[in-house]
């Protein structure tokens, strides 16, 4: 069998590398791909972006399955483009990305259909917007409506945050089109999880529950990036929360899609909130896995990607049971000198150690010219280690990161804290 990964991070990198594991694999294709994949003999970088384009490929190479990793081309309506040319394809259409695609869209599908999130109001106007921040106090939430690669969401600690972090979107035109429309939400306090589950139109098959690590900084300073870090399982998410949050989020969310006459298949990623009395709230939907978190999941995900998949397209996925490594996984995030605003590319890297029981290295931001591996995007790297215990894997994690040298890299020392903490 034949399959295509679209997408060029480490969150691709981790599908197809778990993909290209099973023994009913011809050959994985990613499109476009990296240094890392480009770096992987099981793996085939192809360079074309355009969904068009990919279909045509797919046609073409007579593809089995494929398998979308970021949001851009689930926003462009890639599914719809595909299932119109009779291809197999997991990932939601166009019409079910907008919970990802509009933060308005998705707040106002919440407060519909009673699903538990932040107060809030949608502006497009620069002073009714500055006066509902006057109104509400700090700290607050402003989101660009629109995708902005993570960089869509300030949270304000002060008024002059607030005030500025909209003049930015609203006026500034900082974010383009992403933002000329804001939300602006509630604080919310607590502690942050992924819940990820697959969904194939009407059953729901829950992934392993996974932490991210938002902040640049250790200690969670300094500003919002796609994600440092993650760790899988999170120790927040206890069985009583995790049947909680599939009867309050995750199965309204499903039905209210169907309702509203947009049925939903893929991944549905929860990123919530839980208050120190374990009471969930959702801060955002996203419509994919998540990046970083996908990488821990598959390191430890033991049952075939592939029988996984093929179930998701099919619509069977009430039929099959998830195996994991009972290890946890911790992946930290190498980013590039500048991140998150403006990444340096084309430094040199070296000294990556072969993947082993304990380490594994996936790429995102390489590329491969002339065997020499470069820096290519903001996040570079993100080394997995894996352990009886989240201090094994932190361990196992950072032995490989200290042996990785670029320019400038940037990473966190920290990832992982609040686990370790839960612990003592």
């Amino acid at each position: 069998m034949k399959i295509l990964v679209v997408g060029s991070g480490g969150r691709e990198h981790a599908m197809a590398w778990k993909l290209s594991q099973s023994e009913r694999i011809q050959s994985v294709f990613v499109a476009p791909g990296n240094g890392g994949t480009a770096l992987n003999t099981y793996l085939k970088n192809v360079p074309i972006t355009d969904p068009i384009a990919l279909a045509e490929f797919a046609i073409r190479e007579q593809i089995g399955l494929t398998l979308v990793g970021p949001e851009v081309p689930l926003a462009n309506g890639i599914v719809n483009i595909f299932r119109d040319k009779g291809l197999k394809i997991f990932g939601p259409t166009k019409e079910a990305a907008q919970l990802e695609s509009s933060k308005d869209f998705a707040k106002a599908f919440m407060q519909r259909h009673g699903i538990p999130t932040a107060e809030y109001q949608t502006f497009s106007d620069l002073l009714p917007a500055h006066a509902y921040i006057d109104l509400k106090g700090a700290p607050i939430v402003i989101k660009a409506d629109g995708l902005a690669a993570g960089k869509g969401v300030v949270v304000a600690m002060t008024l002059d945050e607030a005030h500025a972090a909209v003049d930015m979107m609203l006026s500034d035109n900082k974010l383009g089109d992403a933002g000329a429309r804001v939300v602006i939400e509630e604080f919310l306090e607590g502690e942050e999880a992924s819940f990820i589950v697959m969904v194939d139109g009407k059953n729901i098959l829950p992934l392993a529950t996974s932490q991210d690590h938002k902040r640049l900084l250790d200690e969670d300073k300094g500003p919002n990036t796609g994600g440092m870090g993650a760790y899988s399982p999170a120790p927040i998410i206890t069985p009583q929360l995790h049947a909680r949050v599939m009867r309050e989020i995750i199965q309204p969310t499903v039905q209210g899609m169907a309702k509203d006459g947009i049925v939903f298949t893929g991944f549905l990623f929860a990123g919530l909130m839980i208050d120190e009395q374990g009471n969930p709230k959702t801060l955002e939907f996203n419509c994919r896995m998540g990046d970083p978190e996908t990488q821990p999941i598959m390191a430890r995900l033991k049952t075939d990607f592939v029988t996984v998949m093929e179930h998701a397209v099919d619509g069977t996925l009430d039929t099959i049971e998830l195996e994991w490594d009972r290890r946890t996984a911790m992946g930290v995030v190498m980013a590039a000198a500048g991140y998150p605003d403006a990444p340096r590319q084309g430094d040199i890297i070296t000294g990556i150690p072969d993947d082993n029981a304990d380490s594994i290295t996936f790429h995102a931001g390489t590329t491969l010219t002339d065997k020499q591996l470069t820096v290519s995007g903001g996040r570079v790297l993100c080394v997995v280690g894996l352990g009886d215990s989240v201090k094994s894997a932190q361990k196992h994690a950072y032995e490989t990161v200290e042996k990785i040298r670029f320019q400038g890299a940037q990473y966190r020392r920290d990832i992982g804290w609040r686990a370790i903490n839960k612990k003592h």
